[in-house]
């Protein structure tokens, strides 16, 4: 009985022992096969770590596919926010500081005050007034002011005061980028080996601070159509507010101004993601970032180029010219007479893209303004180039035909009465005149008698009326930016200083002169409005835009037809032979008198002050069926012929002539 009753429990036993192994051979069966994918995906989930891949921008090209913005890889080095104290992180900063300048590297530091003592602004007006806005001191707070509040609001200790200037410059990128424990904050961007082997050898003693590989913009010639490239930069804090819901991160690149500004919307890629497993296989997954979509520009950039040297070279060699002595500055604009296209556009003195950060204090306080884009935002009177507007005016009123004599009379005595006789240049010059004369005579020997003639039987409302048709005094909406509207002069201008406008004023304004001031890119615009026979196009810099599977994205630009006049063929023929005249037997005949094409011109000389006198200078070829119209104007230039070279060359470039101009010598008498 008690061997029966041993032999039962041990049954028992095993039978439990038994059931216990089958429930466990079932879970192990369902984890591992039946459920094995699925909890296999949770644990890789969970020991999987994130990273992003940054998506390089979109490049930028010439209109002939030549590259000017392409990318490279390179090194960032990225702060992310600790638990620390301020004075953790200002330690921390001040050694990254320290590494980077000992490496040859630079850091991001746009706070404009000097780095060195005294602590001036540097920056423009806006630059100040939003530092000190974002401080909340007082409008008329002192540089050095600015940098005592930031000290004592950042508790800076340091061992001199410029590098707690130092270190108050990288405190005032991390608040101007919202940093924080999910922004982190981009230090330094394209940095070298040697940068990223400190770093990354001592990463101990910088806690939070990673190496991120990153596409940077690479320029074929950084200091190449800078006006019309533009900047990127890392993104700010009031820019990612408008742009998070787009795809945007706090450690982004965004096109600042020019062509990158526009295109941005395209340019920008799909960031990548890189999911890294710590398993046995090393398993990598990848979701590849996707570039942004390319831009083609309407530029030439070997014309542009052509444009850019000329343009210094002519304006140093002007200075030892009577009466350009202090030529320092200028601009050029070449466009597409039958769509509207900028060919190239120059502006001096310019800037160099990949120094720009290092250079911004010295390029600020310049006082040739290299940052100021003189080709749309410049405002020059145009002088006598505006008097091919006159004689268009005249003649498409009535008011003259292309046979109609006026006789040059030395000196305009119709409103002599009322104080006011303005005389020809050239009875100032010499007591001469030019005698009777054509509409296209008159265009050639640049008289003023004749065109104050013309002016007075207008009326300034149809010279405005005919000033306005072909794009002056008026924005024309070009991509970039920043374009300035001019003055066309006139009552509607005086009217809103508070003056009266006279009708002797008019005199003035049939010249070029009174309060006329118009961008060199106006002034070709409206040249090329008038070759064209009257449609003035909007002047434009992009062609296309393109994803890099060839297929469209914002597609191919098409011509935009602003406005349109008619212009009678006598008329039309009248205007090319007076401006043929100028450069075959006129004021720019020293340069193309035996040019290889036909080139129809206008010289200009505006005077600004007693002592100063810009060049100013237009042209169109070829006339027998114009392709591109040109304006150049030189500050302090001197006579309206100075600036002729600028144009031949320019023209040069585009038509193949195997010449190589000169700057001209021996026309100080050439006075229009």
């Amino acid at each position: 009985m008690k061997k029966a009753s041993q032999r039962f429990r041990y049954i028992v036993i095993y039978a439990i022992i038994a059931l216990v192994f089958i429930v466990m051979a079932y879970k192990l069966i369902g984890l591992q096969i039946v459920q094995g994918a699925y909890y296999l995906d949770i644990s890789k989930t969970r020991t999987t770590a994130t990273l992003p891949i940054k998506a390089p921008r979109g490049e930028i090209f010439d209109r002939y596919g030549r590259p000017l913005v392409t990318n490279r890889m390179g090194f960032s080095v990225v702060m992310q926010k600790g638990s620390g104290t301020n004075s953790d992180l200002n330690a921390q900063i001040l050694a990254m500081i320290n590494v980077i300048k000992t490496s040859g590297d630079t850091y991001i530091d746009t706070l404009s005050l000097n780095t060195v003592s005294p602590y001036n602004f540097t920056g423009s007006d806006s630059d100040t007034s939003s530092l000190i806005k974002m401080y909340n001191l007082s409008s008329d707070a002192t540089g050095q002011q600015v940098l005592d509040y930031m000290v004592s609001k950042y508790g800076i200790s340091a061992s001199s005061e410029d590098e707690a200037r130092e270190i108050a410059g990288v405190r005032y990128e991390m608040a101007k980028r919202s940093f924080s424990a999910s922004n982190p904050f981009i230090f330094a961007q394209d940095v070298s080996d040697k940068t990223v082997a400190v770093f990354e050898e001592q990463s101990d003693s910088y806690p939070g601070v990673q190496i991120m590989d990153e596409p940077i913009p690479e320029y074929t010639d950084a200091t190449l159509a800078s006006h019309i490239i533009g900047r990127v930069g890392v993104i700010y804090a009031e820019e990612y507010a408008q742009l998070k819901d787009q795809g945007y991160s706090m450690t982004d690149m965004v096109g600042k101004d020019g062509i990158e500004k526009y295109l941005e919307p395209y340019l920008k890629g799909t960031d990548g993601v890189t999911a890294v497993s710590p398993s046995n296989d090393g398993t990598q997954v990848i979701q590849p970032a996707q570039m942004g979509s390319y831009g083609v520009l309407t530029i030439d950039s070997e014309l542009q180029k052509t444009m850019e040297v000329s343009l210094k070279n002519n304006i140093i060699a002007m200075r030892s010219k009577s009466g350009a002595e202090g030529a320092n500055a200028g601009a050029a604009v070449a466009i597409d007479v039958n769509t509207g296209e900028i060919l190239a556009m120059a502006s001096y003195p310019s800037y160099d893209l990949n120094t720009f950060n290092q250079d911004y204090a010295s390029l600020l306080a310049n006082p040739n303004k290299p940052l100021f884009n003189r080709a749309i935002s410049g405002t020059y009177a145009p002088g006598s180039t505006f008097k091919v507007l006159t004689a268009l005016a005249g003649l498409e009123t009535g008011v003259i035909t292309p046979s109609t004599i006026i006789v040059d009379q030395g000196v305009f005595t119709k409103y002599a009465a009322q104080g006011y006789a303005p005389a020809c240049w050239l009875w100032n010059q010499s007591h001469a005149t030019h005698g009777p004369l054509t509409v296209d005579q008159a265009l050639e020997v640049s008289c003023n008698y004749f065109f104050y003639q013309v002016g007075d039987w207008l009326g300034i409302d149809n010279l405005d009326k005919y000033g306005k048709a072909v794009g002056l005094g008026q924005t024309e909406g070009i991509e970039i930016g920043g374009e300035s509207a001019g003055i066309l002069a006139g009552p509607a201008y005086r009217t809103s200083i508070g003056q009266k406008w006279y009708a002797g004023d008019t005199l003035q304004a049939a010249i070029g002169q009174s309060d006329n001031l118009l961008t060199p890119l106006q002034l070709a615009n409206y040249i090329a409005t008038i070759a064209n026979g009257g449609t003035l196009y909007k002047p434009h810099l992009v062609k296309a835009i393109k994803s890099y599977d060839t297929t469209k994205t914002g597609g191919d630009v098409q011509p935009q037809v602003l406005s349109k006049i008619t212009i009678d063929k006598a008329n039309y023929n009248a205007l090319m032979q007076g401006m043929k005249d100028v450069s075959q037997s006129g004021t720019a005949a020293s340069v193309f008198a035996n040019y290889k094409v036909s080139v129809g011109s206008k010289t200009g000389t505006a005077t600004v002050t007693k002592a100063d006198v810009n060049a100013v200078f237009v042209a169109v070829a070829p006339l027998e069926h114009p392709e591109i119209a040109i304006a150049v104007v030189v500050e302090k230039g001197g006579h309206g012929n100075y600036a002729a070279p600028i144009a031949k060359d320019v023209f040069d470039k585009y038509f193949n002539v195997d010449e190589v101009s000169a700057p001209i010598d021996g026309v100080d008498s050439l006075l229009q």
